[in-house]
């Protein structure tokens, strides 16, 4: 039987502190990006969605050289 984690105040203030920094960063990375669109490619969203699902791909691939993390979806 595992033992619970006993859930204190701090332990949940600091858990909710990352989840909400995450999210921000997160948040501020995806307007700089719609930003660029902008800027970059006048607005013609296919061609940077193309361009991010290639990316993510290499992103994904590069550390073990496989695609196993897809399978988890």
């Amino acid at each position: 039987m595992k033992k619970i984690k006993n859930l204190t105040l701090s332990y949940f203030t600091k858990n909710f502190s990352i989840v909400v920094g995450l999210v921000l960063i997160w948040r501020g990375i995806w307007y700089v990006l719609d930003e660029l669109d902008s800027l970059l490619f006048s607005d013609n969203h296919i061609w940077t969605a193309l361009g991010g699902i290639i990316l993510g791909l290499i992103i994904l691939f590069i550390p073990d050289k496989d695609l196993k993390e897809i399978e988890k979806l």
